[in-house]
C-alpha cells in the first residue's frame, strides 16, 4: 500500500476518533449549569472539557495528515452531518441524569479497554493521544461506576430510571464493536485497534457493575448502527446546528 493511501486511511480513522470525542463532549456541556448539584455540575463540565480537549488533539493531527491547509476548526465546524463518522451513541440527546450516567458507563468501560490498545499503536501521535486520554478515562470510569451503583441501588425511582436508560441505550452499544474494512486494515498494520476483541471483557465488566447495582442487562434483540458510514439519527443535525452556528456566521474569525 502506498504511503499516500495509508495516510488517507489514518486520516479517516483519526477523524472518527475526533468526531466521537467532540460530539460526546458537546453533549456533556449541556449539563453545565444543569447538574443535580454544584459539585456534580462542575464535574460533568470537566469531563466535557476532557473530551473536547481530546477532540482537538485528534483534529489537529488530522489537519497535519490532510496537508491541504485545513485546521481543526474546519473539521469541527465546516463539515455537514453526513461527513461526521461518530458512533450513534455519542449523539443521542442528553436525557436525564440517569441516561447520561448509563451512557458514560458504557463508553467509559469501552475507552478503558480501547485506549490502552491504541497506546500500542505504531503511529506515535495516536499512541501519545491515547496515553493522555487513558488517565482521564480512569477518572471518568470511577465516576460513572460510582453513580451507577448509587442510583441503581438507590431509591425505587432512581432504580427505575437507570433501568429504563439501560434498556434504551443497549442496542446502540453493539456499534462499539463493529469493525469495517478501514479499521480492520489499520488494526492489521498495528495502527488501529481491533475493537471486536474487546467485547467479551467489556460485557463482563458492564454486567458485573450492573449486577452490583441491582440492574439487569437487556437482551440483544435490537441493534442500531450507521454512524461510521455517515448515517445518523436526527439528533446530530440539531446538535451541529447549535454547535457550528457561531463559526459559520463569522467565517475565518479566530478567537
Amino acid at each position: 500500500m502506498s504511503e499516500v493511501t495509508n495516510n488517507t486511511a489514518i486520516l479517516k480513522y483519526t477523524l472518527r476518533l475526533a468526531d466521537d470525542s467532540l460530539i460526546l463532549g458537546h453533549r456533556l456541556t449541556e449539563w453545565t449549569s444543569h447538574g443535580p448539584f454544584l459539585e456534580e455540575d462542575i464535574a460533568m463540565s470537566n469531563v466535557a472539557l476532557d473530551y473536547i480537549g481530546r477532540a482537538r488533539m485528534y483534529y489537529g493531527y488530522a489537519a497535519e495528515l490532510s496537508g491541504d491547509g485545513k485546521t481543526e476548526d474546519d473539521f469541527a465546524f465546516l463539515r455537514d452531518e453526513r461527513e461526521f463518522r461518530n458512533l450513534l451513541i455519542n449523539e443521542l440527546p442528553r436525557g436525564d441524569f440517569a441516561y447520561s450516567t448509563v451512557r458514560q458507563l458504557f463508553i467509559d468501560v469501552f475507552n478503558s479497554l480501547y485506549l490502552p490498545k491504541l497506546m500500542q499503536s505504531n503511529d506515535e501521535t495516536l499512541a501519545a493521544i491515547a496515553a493522555k486520554g487513558i488517565k482521564e478515562t480512569r477518572y471518568h470510569l470511577r465516576r460513572s461506576r460510582d453513580w451507577t451503583l448509587r442510583l441503581g441501588d438507590g431509591t425505587a425511582e432512581s432504580h427505575k430510571r437507570m433501568q429504563k436508560a439501560i434498556d434504551s441505550l443497549w442496542g446502540y452499544t453493539h456499534e462499539l464493536f463493529e469493525l469495517d474494512e478501514l479499521e480492520q486494515q489499520l488494526a492489521d498494520q498495528g495502527v488501529g485497534v481491533d475493537s471486536t476483541a474487546l467485547k467479551a471483557e467489556w460485557l463482563a465488566t458492564v454486567e458485573s457493575i450492573l449486577s452490583e447495582a441491582t440492574l439487569t442487562r437487556p437482551e440483544d434483540d435490537w441493534v442500531v448502527k450507521g454512524g461510521r458510514t455517515g448515517y445518523h439519527t436526527e439528533n446530530l443535525g440539531h446538535l451541529l446546528t447549535e454547535m457550528q452556528f457561531l463559526h459559520r456566521s463569522n467565517p475565518g474569525c479566530e478567537w
